[in-house]
């Protein structure tokens, strides 16, 4: 009946728009905030790297470089890979010469880099078209946008359950107690989705906001 009832105010503390302060002293003195703190926000830093890695408009050599490729089970910079150099403005070459035998995983990593490239293999060249910046283009990668958010919230909502698992077994809180730690955890939660939501709002905008 009790947790029924915790229920119960969790559903409806979502529809009211009720502030809940933030009591860190007292959170302190049940879990270590500061390490609730980073995970939460480890979530959303790894979302903005995700984003300027995978949501670029131009294929720049930059992003190329960083891009993560598996070998064998292992991550590896595509420029630990191979050398990469802009030929001209529509065309961008890998030479493999070094790493030959990775040439099929690093075409792989290209083809499913959300870039939109069409990599094509000459013997140990690559050869990357830079690909004309579309409308489907910007709407693909506004919904890729959209993807890393939904896990990185997700990310977000779980470090939270984690924590309020923890608090709903101390034993010596009271009652009045463990629904404001739980509550209070809940809003530094949805905190940090708030500031990754206005990131993805402002991706989405600089994507399908930008003509060609």
């Amino acid at each position: 009946r009790y947790y029924a009832k915790g229920k119960d105010k969790k559903k409806d503390k979502s529809k009211k728009p009720a502030k809940v302060e933030i009591n860190e002293s007292q959170l302190q003195e049940v879990l270590n905030l500061d390490s609730l703190k980073n995970q939460m926000q480890k979530a959303v830093d790894l979302m903005k790297e995700e984003f300027a890695k995978n949501l670029s408009l131009r294929s720049t050599t930059g992003a190329i470089e960083t891009l993560r490729v598996n070998v064998e089970g292992t991550e590896h910079e595509l420029q630990e890979l191979g050398q990469i150099t802009r030929k001209n403005p529509k065309t961008i070459i890998i030479n493999m010469a070094e790493f030959p035998q990775t040439i099929q995983d690093v075409l792989k990593a290209l083809q499913k880099s959300g870039m939109n490239l069409n990599p094509q293999q000459d013997g140990t060249t690559i050869f990357i078209p830079v690909p004309k910046v579309t409308k489907e283009h910007r709407e693909g990668l506004a919904k890729n946008a959209k993807t890393l958010f939904i896990k990185c919230r997700d990310s977000i909502k779980d470090i939270q359950n984690s924590a309020i698992k923890k608090i709903k077994k101390r034993q010596e809180l009271s009652s009045d107690d463990s629904h404001s730690i739980q509550n209070q955890i809940v809003a530094i939660a949805d905190k940090f989705v708030s500031e990754a939501d206005k990131l993805l709002t402002s991706k989405q905008n600089e994507l399908i906001g930008q003509k060609d």
